[in-house]
């Protein structure tokens, strides 16, 4: 039996993610370490974290040089995606034999469309489309925001037969459109003869920015103390309870019989952001069968340190709803601030990307001055 905490959650039917990519862990073997020392069996990226990754070290220096004199005429967003797809391409490659042996439901990475898409279905659909193609790993998920117009792409994407992480969703009521979305790709795959058992996808389901938020008006209530750092738990949970009553229904079994895959939820947002909550708090209570959890750097260390691995979620789940009860009790109202979080993670996102891509208009730029000196 293992010893490492992060191996040992794999026994309660749960896999870990990597949050976190960059070229020198590609470079060093860092990754496969992950992957045979620490049970590492997928690779989650954004925006952001390519932000941090090429703007915040030389690493790619060399790799930008030799792309703008190869390719003068690129732009910044074209060199970035040239950046991104050589990691994506390395790190699946990596991450193949595991894809090989958990017969398509492991071993993935996701690479995100561009934030800038987020309120467009059809340049969602086109870009994924252009991405998939260009990275040509059967490994790979395309990440697509869980707004309205991300919903309509991902049924389109499915019905392709395009793997598809659904990211940036706070509230159970979006998650099970997106359920909704995946299972109609899959129904409209099966009845045009397609194959269904190799088309995967998860619905990652942002959870400590609940928190965050909740707590901030919990604080300003008197009866608010005892609720604090409970929100996102329960919200959480009850997203599970939805996810048992699709994936476990009648509907959903006839494309079981066909071999598909259930959409399984991918906790993220997992980091904690209150230094007096616990620093593994929403990995160790969101334990259950057919879930992921992507786990940033700091949260992954903590966790293979001190994690205590043990199916806490399902046991929990009943007491969800009163939770979410006594919250809304208070005059809190959680559509709402789900909402605005999903707007703020689709802003966040856009000001990375448009960042990062200002600092690589600015490095092509000193290359061409350089070369012309």
């Amino acid at each position: 039996m293992s010893t490492n905490p992060l191996k040992s959650l794999n026994r309660f039917g749960q896999s870990v993610w990597y949050d976190n990519i960059h070229r020198t862990m590609l470079r060093t073997g860092e990754l496969a370490r992950l992957v045979a020392d620490d049970g590492v069996s997928g690779v989650t990226s954004n925006p952001t974290i390519f932000e941090k990754a090429i703007t915040g070290s030389d690493a790619y220096d060399d790799a930008i040089a030799e792309a703008v004199r190869s390719n003068p005429d690129w732009d910044a967003a074209e060199l970035f995606n040239h950046l991104a797809v050589e990691d994506i391409r390395a790190a699946a490659d990596v991450l193949r034999p595991v894809y090989d042996t958990s017969n398509g439901q492991d071993g993935m990475v996701s690479i995100e469309v561009s934030p800038t898409l987020a309120h467009d279905a059809a340049g969602t659909v086109a870009e994924a489309r252009k991405l998939h193609a260009w990275i040509d790993r059967p490994n790979v998920m395309i990440k697509v925001p869980a707004t309205r117009e991300g919903v309509a792409a991902i049924e389109t994407l499915i019905a392709d037969g395009i793997n598809v992480n659904v990211t940036l969703l706070f509230a159970v009521a979006r998650y099970a459109e997106v359920a909704e979305a995946y299972i109609k790709g899959l129904e409209q795959r099966l009845a045009a003869g397609k194959p269904v058992d190799r088309v995967a996808s998860v619905a990652s389901f942002f959870v400590s920015r609940v928190d965050t938020a909740v707590d901030r008006l919990l604080e300003s209530r008197p009866e608010g103390e005892a609720l604090l750092g409970k929100t996102a738990i329960a919200n959480a949970r009850a997203a599970y309870a939805k996810f048992l009553e699709i994936f476990d229904g009648a509907r959903f079994a006839k494309l079981k019989e066909a071999g598909a895959q259930v959409q399984r939820l991918l906790w993220a947002s997992t980091g904690t952001k209150n230094p007096s909550y616990s620093d593994v708090l929403y990995v160790e209570e969101l334990i259950a069968e057919r879930t992921v959890n992507t786990m940033p750097p700091a949260t992954f260390e903590a966790y293979r340190d001190h994690g205590q691995p043990a199916a806490r979620l399902l046991p929990a789940l009943a007491e969800a709803p009163r939770t979410l009860q006594q919250v809304a009790a208070l005059g809190i109202d959680l559509d709402a601030i789900t909402e605005q979080l999903e707007r703020e993670g689709v802003e966040a996102f856009i000001a990375s990307y448009r960042n990062l891509l200002q600092a690589l208009t600015a490095k092509m730029a000193a290359l061409k001055q350089q070369a012309e000196a």
